[in-house]
């Protein structure tokens, strides 16, 4: 089915956004409501590499992981919680694996649930497996045993079902690396779009008929990568402005999954899901300052400022003085959600909101186009032209760069590094045609002889 596009925003405005609350909550798992007025810790983790030994070991590892994260919300008291298990590569090229995860975990939680009323549901973030050594292989045999790790998981017990994919990834590390913005335009916000229509257009009918929900997508390949190259402010591997100019493009990619039926909640390492669901109004899940166990960022508090589940990205399984790893990070998130969630008893979500966005706004060029006014932008560039997946794209990065400059004019301070970036970037974006199918065969020659990985029959050309 053709994916339906968004043409206009969920949002009359940015200011009647703010966390825990969208305008289209999702209901899953045991007794969980996203998005209708409180935040929800989201928990994520890995095994450790031994456990991938064998099944069995592994089924034990995540019995463990999950017994313990359930235990302590009792323990300490907290109402609600979401597990996420990302798949290590065993389980989603052996979807009997997987599957078998899944069920071990959800008994648990139902036993939980069942004696101490905790409202839980458990996400399983499939690995996008359709690749050998070298080449991406995204039509080909792999994307049968893809899709069977989603059904056999849902049917297992998992509630909601997300994957990080990597449509576009040949060509965007071969841009990236080039500093070519043209090429990221296209990886990202072209070839991306494609294999998300395709694999969303599958994922939801999983959904549909195992009457789970279909979750969505988030951009790590692409976004996260250009953000971890860029780094922090001694870092000169990666212009910010080029780091956020992905992000931009990749909030278009991104919200193709729910033009093809995905539900919520965005996966927490999309940064782009602000501008997701400023455009869908659906509920997302956020990752910042509780990510510091697995990656740095620049805006660690203002990322939560929209957030409907707050999560620690992956952390290995091990202990700590105070528990296990995941006993300590899932009550971290768990005292974040309860204070967003007086806020909002209290009325004082607004508040709460902005001082989270004001702590980072100007930190850097990408938690200032983060800032959930200057996303809300973003996504009305994307919107403007929403039934042209190029022209979106190129909008977005476009209004990202019109909102570094205004800020560069203000309180945000460009080095010369990201003042010559963001100059380079504008004079490579005002030069790049209207036109997407000038646009899409310019690039499709001009990749194929450059990057001999990219195979044009994983896009369907």
């Amino acid at each position: 089915m053709a994916a339906k596009r968004y043409t206009s925003m969920a949002y009359a405005s940015a200011d009647e956004m703010t966390f825990g609350v969208s305008k289209y909550p999702v209901k899953a798992g045991l007794d969980l409501e996203i998005g209708a007025g409180y935040t929800i810790p989201e928990v994520n983790y890995a095994p450790r590499p031994e456990a991938g030994a064998s099944k069995e070991k592994l089924v034990k590892e995540y019995e463990r992981i999950t017994t313990d994260i359930m235990a302590r919300m009792v323990q300490v008291g907290f109402p609600a919680v979401i597990l996420e298990t990302e798949h290590v590569q065993q389980m989603s090229n052996n979807p009997s694996w997987g599957a078998e995860v899944a069920h071990a975990q959800k008994t648990i939680m139902e036993e939980y649930h069942d004696e101490y009323g905790i409202k839980c549901a458990l996400r399983h973030t499939i690995g996008d497996i359709r690749e050998n050594r070298d080449f991406l292989q995204l039509r080909g045999d792999k994307y049968s045993v893809f899709l069977e790790a989603f059904e056999e998981c849902a049917k297992a017990g998992a509630d909601l079902l997300s994957v990080e994919s990597m449509g576009g990834k040949e060509v965007f590390d071969y841009a990236v690396l080039r500093n070519d913005i043209a090429g990221m335009l296209y990886a990202i916000g072209c070839l991306g779009s494609i294999d998300m229509e395709m694999i969303w257009s599958d994922i939801a009918a999983i959904a549909k008929k195992t009457g789970t929900v279909a979750a969505g997508d988030t951009d790590c390949a692409q976004a996260n990568t250009a953000m971890f190259i860029g780094g922090g402010l001694l870092d000169k591997n990666l212009a910010h402005t080029l780091a956020i100019l992905a992000r931009a493009i990749s909030a278009p990619r991104s919200l193709v999954a729910y033009e093809a039926g995905a539900k919520g909640p965005g996966k927490d390492c999309g940064y782009e899901n602000i501008i997701v669901k400023a455009i869908t109004g659906m509920p997302m899940t956020q990752e910042g300052k509780t990510s510091t166990c697995a990656h740095s960022d620049v805006m660690g508090n203002l990322i939560m400022q929209c957030c409907d589940c707050w999560s620690n990205e992956s952390v290995e399984y091990h202990g700590e003085f105070g528990g296990t790893t995941v006993q300590c990070w899932s009550e971290t998130l768990a005292y974040d959600c309860a204070l967003m969630n007086t806020a909002l008893e209290t009325k004082n979500d607004k508040v709460l909101r902005d001082l989270l966005m004001l702590s980072d706004r100007y930190r850097d060029p990408q938690s200032y186009v983060l800032a959930y006014d200057n996303a809300y932008r973003v996504g009305q560039a994307i919107v403007k032209d929403g039934d042209n997946i190029y022209l979106r794209a190129k909008n977005a990065a476009v209004e990202c760069c019109n909102i570094v400059s205004e800020g560069a004019a203000g309180k945000l301070a460009l080095s010369r590094f990201e003042t010559k970036a963001l100059a380079d970037a504008k004079a490579t974006l005002d030069a790049l045609p209207s036109d997407m199918d000038k646009f899409m065969d310019d690039c499709l020659t001009k990749y194929k002889s450059e990057v001999k990985v990219f195979l044009p029959e994983n896009y369907g050309f």
